[in-house]
């Protein structure tokens, strides 16, 4: 059974809670965020912050982010403390070639 993605949903149609894991919804993102493991310092301010649950954590540290969900918003850069800067937004166009 193929997996559906957002755009296989109804124009205007409301599905039940829980039913985002169901769909990739970072499909529409036009920003990526880049995470940099060297310059994080683990405050946990991006997952904080993060609309889409897209920070991924194990064993009490950020592993990467979920590019599956994530929009591309930028609060997670924006949130990053500025002497970290672990996180930097580049255009999704820059991976799509």
């Amino acid at each position: 059974m193929k997996k559906q993605g957002w755009k296989d949903l109804e124009l205007g149609s409301i599905d039940y809670a829980g039913r985002a894991l169901a769909y990739h919804t970072g499909d529409w993102r036009t920003q990526r965020p880049i995470w940099s493991e060297e310059k994080c310092t683990h405050c946990f301010l991006c997952w904080i912050y993060c609309p889409d649950s897209a920070i991924m954590v194990e064993d009490d540290k950020i592993k990467g982010i979920d590019l599956r969900y994530c929009k591309g918003c930028g609060i997670c850069e924006r949130e990053c403390p500025p002497k970290a800067s672990a996180i930097e937004m580049k255009l999704e166009s820059e991976f799509r070639k």
